[in-house]
């Protein structure tokens, strides 16, 4: 239930940062935004939601090599 909670409060973290205009970000903010991203990439990939995401994102991948055959 921890982890959840601080997935979604990194996901608005992520969202607030990305919302800037590229322009106004020096390397650090930059860098800084990365690992907070894989931060919440590693909460959110044990969870069910996780496991939801990577099914649609096979399917998809799955979608896009059977057109391209």
């Amino acid at each position: 239930m921890v982890t959840i909670n601080v997935a979604v409060l990194l996901a608005v973290v992520v969202f607030v940062r990305l919302r800037r205009r590229t322009q106004a970000r020096s390397r650090f903010d930059e860098k800084l935004t990365v690992v907070i991203v894989l931060a919440l990439g590693v909460l959110i990939a044990p969870t069910a939601v996780g496991a939801g995401i990577l099914n649609v994102l096979g399917q998809l991948v799955g979608g896009v090599t059977q057109a391209g055959r």
